[in-house]
């Protein structure tokens, strides 16, 4: 039983639009400034590969997440499939963060974006039907 009460058809488009847009801002960023986009992390991006790799991982990946997640404006049977995924990504880098830290304490940008990749993934999982995950 979730927590979370589902949300009518039409309105489940809103947060995924939300997540959507914050997957774009990072996609966006990755491709317009990839020398300082990992700054925050303590990664530098000296050369052209590691570029290449902000590029792929954050610039590629987030642009095509956001696409994924607005593609049931139009496909709308295809909301599920696509809100269940991309949570269990956001789900998946928030676990990571927490087994990471168990490893070593992280500087604090590594908590905000576990709270960030939480937060989507819960609110994504929000946006599925009732019972819809349960066997």
């Amino acid at each position: 039983m979730s927590m979370i009460p589902p949300l009518p058809e039409e309105s489940a488009m809103i947060p995924m639009s939300i997540v959507a847009a914050l997957f774009l801002l990072m996609g966006l960023a990755a491709f317009a400034v990839p020398r300082r986009f990992l700054g925050s992390f303590d990664l530098p991006a000296e050369t052209p590969t590691a570029r290449n790799e902000i590029q792929a991982v954050y610039g590629g990946f987030g642009v095509a997440m956001a696409l994924a997640l607005l593609l049931p404006l139009w496909l709308p049977q295809l909301r599920d499939g696509i809100a269940l995924t991309v949570a269990l990504a956001l789900g998946g880098m928030a676990l990571g963060r927490v087994i990471g830290a168990l490893r070593e304490r992280p500087g604090p940008w590594p908590v905000v974006f576990f709270f960030v990749e939480a937060a989507g993934a819960v609110v994504l999982l929000g946006v599925l039907p009732a019972g819809s995950l349960s066997a």
